[in-house]
């Protein structure tokens, strides 16, 4: 048997191609994007949360529908009003400790 040809392929087993419909193809396949509803349609939940966190709390708002940008956006601006850390991972935004009214302050004034 002879060696594979590795003409066309990285080291680490990226492949290149010259095709450009493949990657239309790829972009389209990962826009899995929610339609974007209007903040006085929309019901945000806000709770606090202590579970699997070391005893520590932190404070949930759940059920954006939107895209991701929008939802990434948004979790930026609560943290930055709030003055804590946080995150957004899997539609959720993440506020570090107890900001419920900071967050429910925000959101009204929103619209939501």
């Amino acid at each position: 048997m002879g060696k594979k040809s590795k003409k066309w392929q990285r080291s680490d087993g990226m492949i290149y191609s010259t095709n450009p419909e493949e990657y239309d193809r790829e972009v389209s396949e990962d826009s899995d994007d929610q339609p974007s509803i209007p903040p006085q349609f929309q019901k945000l939940y806000v709770s606090l949360d202590r579970k699997q966190r070391g005893g520590k709390s932190v404070t949930l708002v759940e059920d954006f529908q939107g895209s991701d940008l929008e939802l990434a956006d948004l979790g930026k601006t609560l943290k930055q009003h709030c003055g804590v850390g946080g995150s957004v991972k899997d539609r959720l935004i993440i506020i570090q400790g107890d900001q419920r009214k900071k967050t429910l302050a925000y959101l009204e004034n929103q619209g939501f």
